[in-house]
C-alpha cells in the first residue's frame, strides 16, 4: 500500500479529520489519566529542520515517545541535505529506515519533493505556505471548548500567511465561514481564494471581521525569514491587533487562538493571552495530541 503523506489539510479527507480531531481528544485524556500507550512501539520518526522550533520538536518528539517510540532530529548540519543532496536522494534513503518524516522547512516545494520520493509517510510540520498540524491542534481545542465548529465563523486578523492559508483549507474541511481582514498586498495566495470563495471572504477592517464571530485568531506580523521587514510592517499592520475591544465585538462566547510565539503588543494586546476566553494554552498543548493521532493514522493506518 503507497505511504499516505499530510502535506496539506487536504490530503485527509473530511471525515479523517473529524475522526482525529476525535482522537486527539481521547489521547489527551488517557494522557492526563496516567494511561500507559505503546502503539507504536519500535517505530521511528525521522525529524528534518530547517527552520527553527520549540512546540513541533517538543510536541512530535515527546509524542513519540508516549507511544513507545522513538524521533531523530536532523538539522542541515547533521545531514548531506544541508550540503547540496538532492530531495529525492535523501528521501529514499531515510524513508527506507524509519516509519514516518516530518519535515518543518521554507519552500512548500521540498516537502512535495520527498513525499513525492518516500516509502514512508510524511508530514508537512511547517512550510512558508502552510502549518496543517497547528490547525489540527485548533480545531480539536475548538471541538473540545465548543463542540463542532461546523457552520460557525472564523476572523483572521493579520498577514495572509501560512498560518491563514491553513485556515482557508479548514474552512472548506471543516465547514465555517472565514472572515480575513488583512492590509492591501497581504493577502493569502489569490488561487487559493478563488477555490475556496464559497468559505472565505477578504476585508480590511478587523472590526468587520471581528463581529459576530466565534473564533478570532492571528499570528506573528513578520514570520521566520521575514525579520528585515519587522519594522515596515509594525507600521502596515498598527491596527491588525487583536485585543479585548475586539473580542468584545465578536460572539459572547468566542474563542481567541494563537498559535505561538506572541509579541505582545504588536498583533495582540499585552492582556490577551490571559484573557477570560483565551484557549492559548490549551491549543498548544494540543499540538501534542493532535499529531499523536496523526502519527498512528498514518504509521498504522487506523485509529483505535
Amino acid at each position: 500500500m503507497a505511504a499516505r503523506h499530510f502535506l496539506t489539510l487536504n490530503d485527509l479527507s473530511s471525515d479523517e479529520l473529524e475522526s482525529l480531531l476525535d482522537h486527539g481528544t481521547k489521547l489527551r485524556s488517557e494522557w492526563r489519566r496516567g494511561i500507559v500507550r505503546e502503539t507504536l512501539k519500535n517505530r521511528v520518526l525521522a525529524m528534518i529542520f530547517e527552520k527553527s522550533s520549540t512546540r513541533t520538536r517538543v510536541s512530535f518528539e515527546a509524542g513519540m515517545t508516549q507511544l513507545g517510540g522513538a524521533a531523530l532530529f536532523l538539522s542541515p548540519r547533521d545531514t548531506q541535505l544541508g550540503r547540496g543532496e538532492p530531495v529525492e536522494d535523501s528521501a529514499i534513503v531515510i524513508s527506507s529506515m524509519v516509519d514516518a518524516v516530518m519535515i518543518r522547512t521554507f519552500a512548500h516545494k521540498t516537502v512535495e519533493q520527498f513525499a513525492a520520493a518516500s516509502r514512508a509517510p510524511v508530514i508537512n510540520a511547517l512550510t512558508d505556505d502552510f502549518h496543517p498540524c497547528q490547525l489540527l491542534a485548533d480545531m480539536q481545542t475548538y471541538r473540545e471548548h465548543r463542540g463542532s465548529i461546523r457552520g460557525g465563523t472564523v476572523a483572521w486578523i493579520g498577514d495572509g500567511n501560512n498560518m491563514c492559508q491553513s485556515y482557508i483549507n479548514a474552512a472548506t474541511q471543516f465547514g465555517f465561514n472565514l472572515r480575513v481582514a488583512c492590509p492591501e498586498g497581504y493577502e493569502p495566495d489569490s488561487k487559493l481564494l478563488d477555490a475556496h470563495k464559497d468559505k472565505v471572504s477578504v476585508v480590511r477592517d478587523p472590526e468587520d471581521a471581528a463581529r459576530g464571530a466565534d473564533l478570532l485568531v492571528t499570528d506573528v506580523w513578520a514570520s521566520m525569514g521575514q525579520e528585515d521587514e519587522q519594522k515596515a510592517r509594525e507600521k502596515t499592520f498598527r491596527d491588525y491587533q487583536i485585543n479585548p475591544g475586539l473580542m468584545n465585538l465578536a460572539n459572547r462566547d468566542a474563542l481567541f487562538m494563537h498559535c505561538l510565539p506572541a509579541h505582545r503588543g504588536e498583533e495582540i494586546s499585552a492582556d490577551m493571552m490571559d484573557h477570560p476566553r483565551s484557549v492559548v494554552w490549551d491549543e498548544a498543548e494540543n499540538r501534542l495530541h493532535a499529531q499523536k493521532a496523526l502519527l498512528e493514522f498514518l504509521i498504522l493506518n487506523r485509529l483505535d
